[in-house]
């Protein structure tokens, strides 16, 4: 079943338990407006609190994924008596909402790559626990172009990739390859065009077999411990599995593999 939300494509595929998110604004090549992020907060949150959903994919329409925020509401808003400067302030509050929406959400998160993604949109990416692009698509933090430091894909960017690589794509603003964002990890593998929707859907498919609780403790202690230091990370991990061996599904995936036959997994 799809649901059209004007700039956005949602498609429920409860069958297998992957919800679509697909960004449907060519127009404004899928620039990241304030409806835009709106209604992925929206749409995010409902998916993170909907059991039937397994894990969600963030994919788009056109021969761009997303050009960031949208420079002509950015420049129109230089118009106000402060400068923007309250415009400003919500947009990237916002911005940052979102961001940190797919992180906090408890369902996996893949961004389904294919075309351009530049500024936010590379920070969306960067955002995803996961992520495939075609072979064509192309990445950049171009701010540094235009007199305006991507300072917030930056906390994304620089949180997936190294220090190094992060500097030269904030300093240089230069576009780069699919290849070369595998190599730097900002993205997990490209592929060719025509295979990156199954791609995508046959790793979605995998993961959405798994136990959707063991899913949601991984994802909530990785991104936790890897804000702590080695010692209290340690402590923490050996806390949380402490906390998944008690739950239903670790007994049965134990006797599952034990007794050679597949998991029926329980908890939600």
């Amino acid at each position: 079943m799809k649901d059209i939300l004007e700039s956005i494509l949602l498609e429920d595929l409860n069958d297998i338990g992957i919800f679509r998110l697909t960004l449907n604004d060519i127009d404004n090549k899928n620039a990241l407006s304030e409806s835009m992020m709106h209604k992925l907060i929206e749409a995010i949150s409902k998916a993170s609190k909907d059991n039937s959903v397994k894990l969600i994919v963030i994919a788009s329409t056109g021969n761009v994924f997303c050009s960031g925020h949208n420079l002509k509401e950015i420049n129109e808003a230089q118009k106000a008596d402060d400068k923007g400067e309250s415009y400003y302030l919500d947009l990237f509050k916002i911005c940052s909402e979102l961001m940190q929406s797919i992180i906090n959400c408890p369902k996996p998160v893949i961004a389904e790559v294919n075309g351009i993604a530049t500024a936010a949109g590379c920070q969306l990416v960067a955002s995803c626990d996961l992520a495939i692009a075609s072979d064509s698509s192309k990445f950049a933090t171009p701010g540094v172009n235009i007199g305006l430091f991507c300072s917030t894909p930056m906390v994304a960017i620089s949180r997936n990739i190294s220090k190094k690589d992060s500097m030269k794509m904030l300093l240089t603003g230069d576009m780069i390859s699919a290849d070369e964002a595998k190599r730097i990890s900002l993205i997990n593998d490209c592929v060719p065009d025509d295979q990156l929707t199954k791609s995508v859907m046959d790793l979605a498919k995998n993961i959405s077999e798994k136990s959707q609780a063991v899913l949601k403790i991984g994802k909530e202690a990785f991104y936790k411990q890897s804000q702590l230091n080695i010692e209290d990370a340690y402590e923490y991990t050996s806390m949380v599995m402490t906390q998944n061996m008690l739950i239903d599904d670790a007994s049965e995936g134990i006797n599952a593999f034990l007794e050679k036959r597949n998991p029926k997994w329980r908890n939600k």
